[in-house]
């Protein structure tokens, strides 16, 4: 067994993927003393989005958490990139958006994606305050958008 969240992520045979560049004028993290907000981040894998649509309506609850977890892989890439994934004390809070079909209120089981992810890296660490919350759309038609704060040594 490895020690760490790197290791915890080989071990999942997970990799970190390059850190998705800003839509926008934005960085894609940001240390304010000891917490690091990490921009929104959209289920893109090497510069394409996996998906567009709405949940709900042609993407289904199950695809959208797994898009979900791939959001999660981008913050801790962001994450890695600016302070290094081993000075992570704390998954503070997440947030997930979904692009949601009318009726659809399945938002939590969505963001689970994300912060089951979390869980699984960090342990006990990885439990975190949350929002997840439904929207009309979100940029490029992404399904499920996740930002995050952490709490680094």
């Amino acid at each position: 067994m490895t020690a760490g969240p790197h290791g915890k992520l080989a071990e999942l045979g997970l990799d970190l993927p390059e850190v998705v560049p800003p839509l926008a004028a934005y960085v894609p993290a940001v240390q304010s003393g000891r917490q690091v907000y990490v921009s929104g981040q959209l289920p893109l894998r090497d510069g394409k989005l996996l998906a567009t649509g709405k949940v709900g309506g042609g993407v289904s609850a199950e695809q959208a958490k797994d898009l979900a977890a791939q959001c999660a892989l981008n913050a801790l890439a962001a994450i890695d990139a600016l302070v290094g994934l081993e000075t992570v004390v704390k998954i503070v809070k997440v947030t997930g958006f979904v692009a949601s079909a009318d009726g659809f209120t399945g938002q939590p089981g969505v963001v689970n994606g994300a912060s089951e992810l979390f869980g699984t890296v960090f342990g006990e660490a990885g439990r975190h305050a949350r929002s997840a919350v439904g929207v009309a759309e979100l940029p490029l038609g992404a399904p499920v958008e996740v930002e995050v704060i952490v709490e680094v040594a």
